[in-house]
């Protein structure tokens, strides 16, 4: 048994989960260092603290200060993301990050001008489009009016500070604007699934009632018809018994075979569902473009094994695997007897095949029933850094041209065979 990925691990493409909500201890510590991570460019004014050129009372002046904007910076981010307050609550923690910036930098030196940068991207973060674009030309005209007490920067304070201010909030509200549009692209997305799902139980009903409505209510009537002639005529009645039961046999064949064609998966469903299933194990998924294309030259059921073939071997991968990236490969290969198979190929970089090589329930079933459509399934080691690599081969139905003219193939089309579903 290889060893279970976490399903609720962020995927490569949103390692922060930006625009949703921590769903893990892990999650949410990987949501603070990223906040906290921006706090490194304090190093300038926590550096000048430590120096020789300030007094005991300017060193706990500039402790207490810098503290109190990082509790408030911290708190108004976190709040954010975790609750998003009401508008009136996240003024006071930005006007005393904007007067905790001015009164730092009027009284310690230049270097301080940097908080007026975490002022302006916490505004954009926490205020809506229609008041950040006021606050943040704001914090930069005060960065350079409190920029101005210190005549041996004016050369370059203003592409140093200002200029990083401006552009770091207003690149933040292009951020907040991208988060926003994901998540309702998420929320339509499920509103999206949920229609389907409503859709696809509307269809079912009506299929049922147009299947079993006629057959049922003819049964009815036969029965009351058959009860009216029991006393008198039982030959009759007789008739219209075995008349219902020839109507329920029929109507019990129609049932079989629609819950049939419902069963039967489809590759590209099943790929779709692979996409989601990868995507949320935190999986790197590649899909072979074949994949996304109609091959004809599959029936109903070779087209099913393949649809269970990619199924189970996904469920491998996110189950067991341990793996990082998987590959989706779908090809066309000829066999020494002349005949054309399709081979659906499932790789991963994980811990690779078992040492016992022997296999699961799910192997042994997947093999029975691509068996059943007279193909075959192959496992092991995948080449290079290794990992599992999962092969299942299905006949086309018709062969491709050669050169040299058609090649005629025998029918393929497999015998009845007594064996599990």
């Amino acid at each position: 048994m290889r060893p279970v990925k976490a399903m609720s691990e962020p995927d490569d493409r949103n390692p922060v989960l930006i625009g949703q909500r921590p769903r893990s201890r892990r999650q949410a510590l990987s949501k603070t260092m990223w906040i906290v991570v921006w706090l490194f460019y304090l190093a300038g004014p926590v550096g000048e603290l430590t120096s020789h050129g300030f007094s005991t009372v300017q060193r706990i002046w500039g402790v207490v200060g810098l503290t109190l904007f990082v509790l408030a910076y911290i708190v108004l981010l976190f709040r954010h993301v975790l609750e998003k307050p009401p508008h009136h609550l996240r003024y006071i923690p930005l006007a005393v990050m904007l007067a905790l910036s001015v009164a730092l930098t009027w009284t310690l030196g230049f270097s301080w001008l940097v908080l007026f940068i975490f002022t302006s991207v916490a505004s954009a973060v926490v205020l809506p489009w229609q008041r950040s674009r006021w606050v943040i030309p704001l914090v930069t005209v005060v960065v350079i009016a409190v920029g101005a007490r210190y005549p041996e920067i004016r050369n370059y304070y203003l592409f140093a500070y200002a200029l990083p201010a401006f552009g770091s909030g207003f690149v933040m509200v292009g951020v907040q604007n991208l988060i926003r549009t994901t998540q309702e692209l998420r929320a339509a997305r499920e509103e999206v699934a949920r229609l389907a799902a409503n859709e696809e139980r509307l269809r079912l009903a009506r299929d049922l009632h147009d299947l079993l409505g006629h057959s049922l209510s003819l049964i009815t009537l036969k029965s009351e018809l058959a009860g009216r002639m029991l006393p008198d005529r039982p030959e009759d009645a007789a008739r219209q018994v075995a008349d219902i039961e020839r109507v329920s046999r029929q109507a019990l064949v129609d049932v079989r075979e629609a819950v049939t064609g419902y069963r039967r998966p489809r590759l590209a469903v099943e790929l779709a569902g692979a996409r989601v299933a990868l995507r949320t194990a935190g999986l790197t998924l590649t899909v072979d473009p074949a994949l996304e294309q109609e091959h004809r030259g599959l029936t109903a059921d070779t087209e099913g094994a393949l649809a269970w073939a990619l199924r189970e071997a996904v469920t491998n991968v996110v189950r067991h695997s341990g793996a990082r990236r998987c590959e989706l490969l779908l090809t066309e290969e000829w066999e020494a007897d002349e005949r054309r198979y399709l081979c659906l190929t499932v790789i991963d970089d994980g811990a690779g095949p078992p040492r016992a090589q022997h296999d699961g329930n799910g192997l042994v079933g997947l093999r029975e029933r691509l068996a059943l459509t007279d193909g075959r399934l192959d496992t092991g080691q995948a080449p290079g850094a290794g990992g599992f690599v999962l092969r299942a081969y299905v006949p086309m139905r018709a062969p491709a041209a050669s050169p040299d003219g058609p090649i005629p193939v025998p029918d393929t089309s497999p015998e009845p065979v007594n064996g599990p579903a």
